[in-house]
């Protein structure tokens, strides 16, 4: 669904740019119509033939391409002024011109898996997903021969480049910023053949297994640290709450006979059984000092 959306945007956002394709094309001249006498010759010849055989030559020369294509039409092997023809129906001659159909819509293709060994000498596996389309199709043909599959070798070699340059901890935590720094790096290589990277996502990171037990178990070994820690940290408030508590209660007798009769209360609301508690001391001098 992401590319037939797109496929209604990014034609737009081309012709602007249509006018400007040969500036970008190696080799490009400003005669690129002139073809010499023999280049006329063939190409009067091929009017008489397109005309002598009328209406059936329209089926050769009519040809249409889609609103997310533009058609890269070479006459006798150079590119006529005006650029990529299209959205719509063109015309071309059969047997001096040829032509090419490029899709503009975006595309996305899968880095494979990449060994790499960080900046801390540890080895991972990093694999990404790249998001590019062709903004300029002429540029795109004329400039290198497979467009697409030199910008998939492009991604290979620039995400070990960068991932070469990091270490492990970067890696598993600063993902965008790597993103991010590989787009760059791949939209200002892929700019003379015509293609704009839009998006690369870090997909997978993987690390060797011995790796992933050491980190486990040191995680494992920092979290229980910090529950001792804590749970010290707990002992200690509690016996500074006991300390004070006791302090109440030694300078008021009254106080510890609530906290007495509480207890009791608290155990009888149990179960029925038989507790024996001492009797308390001060309870026994009200009646020593009576006698």
């Amino acid at each position: 669904m992401m590319t037939k959306n797109n496929s209604y945007s990014v034609p737009h956002i081309q012709d602007t740019r249509l006018d400007q394709e040969q500036d970008h094309v190696i080799g490009a001249d400003d005669n690129t119509d002139g073809a010499g006498c023999c280049g006329w010759l063939l190409y009067i010849f091929s009017i008489l033939i397109i005309i002598v055989t009328l209406p059936f030559s329209l089926i050769f020369c009519i040809k249409v391409v889609q609103e997310y294509e533009r058609a890269v039409i070479f006459r006798l092997g150079r590119l006529p002024s005006g650029g990529a023809k299209g959205p719509g129906i063109f015309f071309i001659i059969p047997c001096i011109e040829s032509y090419t159909k490029i899709d503009l819509r975006t595309v996305s293709f899968d880095v494979p898996p990449q060994e790499v060994l960080t900046k801390d000498s540890v080895t991972v596996s990093v694999d990404a997903v790249v998001y590019y389309r062709v903004s300029n199709p002429t540029v795109s043909v004329a400039n290198v021969e497979n467009a697409h599959h030199s910008t998939r070798l492009l991604a290979q070699t620039t995400l070990r480049n960068i991932l070469g340059t990091k270490n492990m901890s970067e890696i598993l935590s600063d993902r965008e910023s790597i993103s991010q720094g590989m787009q760059s790096t791949l939209d200002d290589a892929t700019d003379r053949w015509g293609i704009k990277v839009e998006r690369v996502e870090i997909k997978d990171v993987r690390l060797p297994v011995q790796l992933q037990r050491a980190m486990a178990a040191e995680a494992e070994a920092a979290r229980e640290a910090r529950a001792k820690v804590i749970a010290a940290e707990g002992e200690q408030k509690a016996s500074r709450a006991l300390k004070e508590a006791a302090d109440v209660m030694s300078n008021s007798s009254a106080a510890l006979q609530l906290r007495y009769l509480q207890t009791l209360s608290s155990i009888s609301s149990e179960k029925n059984s038989t507790i024996v508690f001492p009797l308390p001391i001060d309870i026994l001098k009200c009646f020593m000092e009576k006698k």
